[in-house]
């Protein structure tokens, strides 16, 4: 499955079969949310939110693929992401393109 930013795949003619997404919604345990909160007294980087958004975007592209082959695609194009605050500590992350087929 080849996965993209662009409208386009260079070479390929390009049959639209829809809009596919994926998404998932994540929180850390209540340990490392003291731990993090601590944090942001002092300033830097937050790795364990880092790491918890690195993992839901992987997820969520996971998902939205799996959308993708369902629909029998070789790929999804436009690929974009998007997240927000679902309530405190916890975030939704999506990740959604159009999946299309070669001609």
């Amino acid at each position: 499955m080849i996965l993209v930013n662009t409208d386009y795949i260079t070479g390929k003619e390009l049959d639209m079969l829809g809009l596919v997404k994926g998404s998932t919604i994540q929180s850390k345990n209540v340990g490392k949310d003291i731990l993090q909160s601590f944090k942001t007294l002092i300033g830097g980087e937050l790795r364990s939110y880092n790491e918890m958004m690195d993992e839901a975007r992987a997820l969520a592209t996971k998902r939205m693929t799996v959308e993708a082959e369902k629909l029998g695609a070789d790929a999804v194009v436009n690929i974009r992401y998007a997240s927000s605050a679902i309530m405190e500590r916890a975030a939704e992350v999506i990740a959604y393109g159009t999946a299309v087929k070669f001609k």
